[in-house]
């Protein structure tokens, strides 16, 4: 019965203080700062072993800008670590989708072959009413 009684102490000890730390722990990475307080918002966070990429935007659908776009994503990863090989996941937000399927091969050539889930959507517009297209990943780091 005692030890009954200590096993039911230790459970409710051990429960008490999982539901009093309830925070994790954040890395935030934001082009020479922690965060955006103005937006309020951080470009990337990065979770135990996964980041988080906000959406990075171009002004127009064209293969150079989609590029240089995919170049600032691939900056957001370098702060933790990662590239573009390290992407599971790809949300592409877009006013014209037809623009972005024609140049979709920039793109590709950034994922050397190697492409993430993905979900493309058509938009009426984005945050930045003169951006044409928006694209947030997540990617994960080899588990240490």
């Amino acid at each position: 019965m005692k030890a009954i009684l200590l096993l039911f102490l230790l459970l409710a000890g051990t429960i008490a203080t999982a539901q009093t730390n309830n925070t994790i722990e954040k890395k935030k990475f934001h082009f020479g700062a922690e965060q955006d307080t103005s937006a309020g918002y951080a470009q990337a966070v990065k979770v135990d072993n996964v980041i988080y990429v906000s959406g990075t935007v171009a002004l127009d659908i064209t293969p150079a800008s989609i590029k240089r776009l995919y170049q600032t994503i691939e900056r957001s990863l370098a702060a933790f670590g990662a590239t573009l090989q390290n992407v599971v996941k790809e949300n592409l937000y877009t006013t014209d989708i037809e623009a972005m399927k024609t140049h979709n091969e920039a793109r590709k050539k950034m994922y050397k072959g190697d492409y993430p889930a993905a979900t493309w959507v058509q938009i009426s517009r984005l945050y930045m009413p003169e951006a044409k297209l928006e694209i947030e990943v997540i990617a994960h780091l080899p588990k240490k």
